[in-house]
């Protein structure tokens, strides 16, 4: 039968801790008991040794010949006297014995001696004490019942570090597993986080777990959808007013026929040129935030190849170096328009542009270098924001909408790609396009 666990996560903290904390007292316990009774042992040993010393100065005091009789009144329930000496055969008992450190600090004018021995019919272990009164008179004590192998000793320090070690992996082990329960979720979250950036339409997060996770993974889940909505409606919005603008743009063009100044005629013409593609480009922007699921392999080498002869055949001077090993898995239309819109870019601001390919063991990299004038280290990223337009790209010539660079960075997020752009050591400006690794 499977035990019901907590849903919240402060219930299943709470167990965890608990269940922690019960094993650190439960061996603390085990060493306390340990302990005392170590320390309860030394008490009985000094108690039997002050006992004995008690008794011993007692037939100190007492005739030779009266001594016989009282022997047997002084003896204890724990004690058996005895004026004769101890057998010679009887083996005598390590110096470490806890009781003979006793009788030594209750005696010390005595010579003192412990011995062990199976005594009666059943051979219950009996410990005997050895020594002799003032006037040198034998005194044997036997103690029935009182242990004496070598267990009565504390215990060694390889074992209570031992067990010191056993508590702290313990602790340890919990403090993991606690630990990894508590932060998984936040994880897990943040992977979604960073892949909501890259692929806002990517599939929800599992709201299982923990209540406090759940809420969040669907929290999380309801802000993703705004997004979506948001990012649709705008891009709806700016269909619509590209729309609407087109019947007034078309009425203005056939006005402007009408000018006869030649020179106005073409002015207006231009501004009218300009106003339609600020609109087209507005809306392929916003249409580029919009992540796409339509995604096929893709030969990079053979993308590049036929950017290259389309350059080439408007008069554009383009050069492709080295190859891609694998295909890559991703949008093909998206992908196409990124890097034409960066090749566009370095053949109108730095003439000719040399594209290299170069196929890592985890990401593929294209390098698109210009021959011009570089850029200022201040503007290098904020060419990517939309409508950002240099100083130099104000004029007629070469002046645009100021949103290619953006729609090329957000179509390479969009399948987890990355552009950057760096002043090249040996002159013009080189566009680091970055995937991941490439697969089939």
């Amino acid at each position: 039968m499977k035990l019901p666990w907590p849903r919240s996560l402060f219930s299943r903290l709470m167990l965890i801790w608990l269940a922690g904390i019960t094993l650190v007292l439960a061996v603390s316990f085990i060493l306390f008991v340990g302990e005392r009774d170590r320390v309860g042992r030394n008490a009985l040993f000094h108690g039997i040794a002050q006992e004995v010393a008690a008794t011993a100065d007692v037939l100190d005091r007492m005739p030779e010949n009266e001594r016989e009789r009282w022997v047997d009144q002084l003896g204890r329930r724990r004690l058996r006297l005895s004026l004769r000496a101890l057998p010679d055969d009887l083996p005598p008992l390590p110096v470490e014995h806890p009781l003979l450190p006793a009788l030594k600090e209750a005696m010390p004018e005595r010579e003192v001696a412990l011995f062990a021995s199976r005594h009666g019919h059943e051979g219950r272990p009996s410990l005997f004490i050895s020594m002799r009164l003032s006037d040198g008179s034998p005194l044997s004590i036997r103690m029935p019942g009182i242990p004496f192998a070598p267990d009565l000793r504390a215990p060694p320090p390889g074992q209570l570090i031992s067990a010191l070690l056993a508590l702290i992996v313990g602790v340890s082990l919990l403090t993991w597993f606690s630990v990894r329960i508590a932060t998984r979720p936040l994880s897990r979250m943040a992977d979604a986080a960073r892949a909501l950036g890259e692929d806002p339409e990517r599939a929800p997060m599992d709201v299982r777990g923990p209540t406090e996770v759940a809420s969040a993974a669907a929290a999380f889940n309801q802000m993703q959808q705004r997004i979506v909505e948001h990012v649709r409606e705008r891009t709806r919005i700016l269909a619509a007013i590209s729309h609407d603008l087109q019947t007034p743009i078309t009425r203005l063009r056939l006005r402007a026929e009408m000018v006869d100044d030649d020179a106005l005629r073409e002015k207006v013409q231009s501004d009218l040129d300009a106003m339609q593609s600020l609109i087209k480009e507005g809306l392929d922007y916003a249409r580029s935030m919009e992540g796409s699921k339509d995604r096929q392999p893709i030969d990079l080498t053979r993308l590049l190849e036929a950017l290259r002869d389309d350059a080439q055949d408007m008069g554009w001077t383009v050069t492709l170096a080295g190859r891609a090993h694998r295909p890559f898995n991703g949008q093909v239309t998206a992908l196409r328009r990124a890097l034409w819109n960066l090749i566009e870019n370095g053949v109108k601001f730095g003439g000719q542009v040399d594209v290299t390919l170069t196929g890592q063991p985890d990401h593929v990299e294209i390098r698109i270098r210009d021959h011009g004038p570089g850029l200022e280290e201040a503007e290098l990223d904020k060419v990517f924001e939309p409508f950002y337009r240099t100083e130099s790209s104000r004029n007629r010539e070469t002046g645009g909408t100021g949103l290619g660079l953006a729609i090329a960075r957000n179509l390479l997020r969009t399948q987890h790609g990355e552009v950057s752009l760096a002043n090249h050591p040996e002159g013009g400006l080189e566009a680091t396009v970055t995937l991941p690794e490439a697969r089939a």
